[in-house]
């Protein structure tokens, strides 16, 4: 069996003990007879799936009791307009960073709901830092100020968190959620596409504080509306049930073989610096993200010959390092190197580009 090295942004590779527990259960789930894709989702096999899932989070997040866990779908995106709904409902505003494609689709879907402001953006330089933050610019009485800590496309994090008072802190988390220990307490709402470090595409998981559940707007859709999900404990529907299956695995996963967050962001560390400390210090290859605001998730660089970057993405791939064109708005390669990409893969692609920099520069 041949196992490429999938450097994806998503859906990413998942941890290989994870895929073969999964295979080893798909035709009967704990001697149920059946695999988790055909059970119901009100029976107790299933129960106990859902609620072992949201109690591992709960546990390897250390989520404080006041929040609320929901599994939902529609992606992360559906969260841009389902936040405004149900919490842009005092003033009808809220502040908004701009650091990438999707904290800005985050910002226009909320101006259709309320007023809509934009206290610093990164645009300007296509996205490459962490633009300064003046609290002087932010709305005193904003709903809440959104912010997308780890931006997938563009490489860039959040180091320091804005300081934002009262005004509950929202923060799409898609590309670094259970990369590194996170203090939830100092968010109102945190939400995540699956397909990046939690499983696979088609779950998406918010995390919300109790306050904030109950005040939609009036003409909210039902399905649309947190307390729904939140009274049904994220069944108020079918759920998707096998995302949130595998969403158990990858946190058993975390908790019982990598040792936890505080570990797994070790390992993170030291794929990320391999990888940093080559391109810093390469002749053909560059990093395109201000230093003190690289990712650890998503690693973005380019060569500056267009050609070049399309000779090494393909015979990167030749060689089983797959998925390393970068975004159409940044060109070049892009490393995602989410928690199941194993040290050995970024030692093996630095490795690559050492010969390919010998061959080429």
């Amino acid at each position: 069996m041949k196992r490429v090295y999938n450097f994806s942004a998503g859906p990413s590779m998942l941890p290989e003990a994870v895929l073969r527990r999964a295979a080893d259960e798909m035709l009967d789930y704990k001697g149920c007879g059946q695999s988790v894709m055909e059970m119901s989702h009100r029976s107790g096999e299933y129960e106990g799936i859902i609620c072992s899932a949201e109690n591992l989070l709960r546990e390897v997040m250390e989520i404080p009791c006041n929040y609320k866990v929901l599994f939902l779908q529609g992606g992360a995106s559906s969260q841009f307009a389902m936040i405004p709904l149900n919490l842009m409902n005092k003033h009808h505003k809220a502040d908004f960073v701009l650091t990438g494609q999707w904290a800005t689709k985050a910002w226009k879907e909320a101006a259709r709901y309320g007023e809509g402001n934009v206290v610093a953006s990164s645009k300007d330089k296509t996205f490459t830092y962490i633009p300064e933050l003046d609290p002087g610019t932010f709305s005193k009485d904003a709903d809440y100020f959104h912010i997308c800590l780890n931006n997938t496309i563009y490489g860039t994090v959040y180091h320091e968190l804005p300081q934002t008072g009262d005004v509950p802190l929202v923060a799409d988390v898609s590309s670094c959620i259970l990369s590194e220990p996170i203090d939830v307490s100092k968010f109102g709402l945190l939400y995540a596409g699956a397909q990046k470090n939690m499983g696979p595409a088609g779950l998406t998981v918010v995390i919300v504080r109790d306050d904030l559940i109950g005040d939609a707007m009036d003409f909210t859709p039902t399905m649309l509306n947190y307390k729904t999900h939140a009274d049904n404990g994220s069944m108020f529907n079918t759920p998707p049930c096998y995302s949130i299956y595998i969403c158990m695995l990858v946190l058993d996963w975390l908790k019982n073989t990598v040792g936890g967050l505080s570990e797994m962001e070790k390992i993170n560390r030291k794929k990320a610096g391999l990888l940093y400390d080559f391109l810093d210090s390469s002749r053909l290859f560059r990093g395109t993200v201000v230093p003190k605001d690289r990712s650890l998730m998503n690693v973005p660089f380019v060569t500056g010959d267009t050609a070049l970057d399309a000779k090494f993405v393909s015979e990167a791939a030749a060689e089983g390092f797959v998925n390393l064109k970068g975004h159409r708005t940044v060109g070049g390669m892009r490393a995602s190197i989410y928690n199941a990409m194993p040290v050995e893969g970024v030692e093996k692609l630095v490795a690559f580009m050492k010969d390919f920099e010998r061959k080429n520069a």
